[in-house]
């Protein structure tokens, strides 16, 4: 049977494989991304920058639950004058490194993509949403498409990198909103983001779990809500969508690209099976591919449609 290829074209960047490490997983340092290539990452995203150094919420922020995992981890990170310096020779990592920056007002994201300019990125992603800290990623308009164009429009003014915009799967115009994002420049989608807020108590301790009270759901319970916006937003633009929520497996990854996404984040995928998450859904999808008598996985993208 013929090769394989798993190898896709994100908006002009090459991807050995259409996996890629989603932004707030071990994206902290430039050593952690390298050790994510080397586990076979197609593409690794750095954790959110923004203009000031923030120490984001107190311990606990993170928790596990029947249907996935419920985060509030409240976008902690150094800044972007130190993040400049950290993720420097970034062409020793291996792979593609996607730059996600978050900010409350257009102009915030705007200085942060200068501020990472000094380095070569391969892309800008864009969160605008976030269930667990309010404010971040929002202009007044809570998500329209009219602050969507906006945010997007800026940063289309700052950079000639491929612009990723993040999106949730709570705002309710969820298609007019990346619709908005193509008409201002975006180069792809990123749905989606954690889905919320949601809350889990200790009933021994008669109070939430998590320190900020409430939190991102991502996991299990997250993919089927992700599928569905992938399928529609498929629909409604033109440009690349990179589907991520709840991504474990191989056939979870197909599953993504037959709704329409391009490539697919993993994010609790690495904490359930593992840093070489990415090799071992690699070899899963060939698997499959072999099995059906395919050759190429750019083929699949969007089938579902048909």
């Amino acid at each position: 049977m013929s090769k394989i290829n798993l190898s896709v074209n994100l908006c002009n960047i090459q991807l050995n494989n259409p996996g890629i490490l989603a932004s707030g997983i071990l994206g902290t340092t430039r050593a952690l991304l390298k050790r994510m290539a080397e586990n076979g990452a197609g593409a690794v995203t750095i954790k959110s920058i923004s203009k000031e150094p923030r120490e984001g919420h107190k311990n606990p922020t993170v928790i596990t639950f029947e249907g996935g995992m419920l985060n509030a981890v409240g976008y902690s990170n150094p800044g972007v004058e130190a993040a400049a310096k950290e993720f420097s020779h970034l062409q020793e990592i291996g792979a593609p490194v996607i730059a996600s920056v978050i900010g409350t007002q257009k102009e915030d994201f705007v200085r942060v993509v200068d501020g990472l300019s000094v380095q070569k990125f391969s892309a800008i992603e864009i969160p605008l949403s976030c269930p667990h800290t309010p404010g971040f990623g929002l202009l007044a308009g809570q998500g329209t498409p009219q602050a969507t164009f906006d945010i997007t429009s800026a940063v289309r003014k700052a950079t000639r990198l491929p612009i990723f915009i993040k999106l949730s799967p709570s705002i309710p115009e969820l298609c007019a909103v990346a619709k908005a994002a193509e008409d201002a420049g975006a180069n792809a989608i990123t749905a989606v983001n954690s889905m919320g807020p949601g809350m889990l108590i200790n009933i021994d301790a008669q109070r939430p779990i998590l320190s900020f009270k409430v939190g991102g759901v991502t996991g299990d319970a997250l993919r089927p809500i992700a599928i569905r916006c992938v399928y529609d937003l498929y629909k409604s633009v033109k440009i690349p969508i990179i589907g991520v929520g709840g991504i474990s497996t191989g056939r979870h990854a197909i599953e993504m690209m037959m709704a329409g996404a391009s490539a697919f984040g993993l994010g609790s995928a690495v904490y359930y099976r593992g840093i070489d998450v990415f090799k071992k859904i690699s070899d899963e999808m060939t698997l499959w591919m072999q099995e059906h008598d395919l050759t190429d996985i750019n083929k699949i993208v969007g089938i579902a449609h048909d």
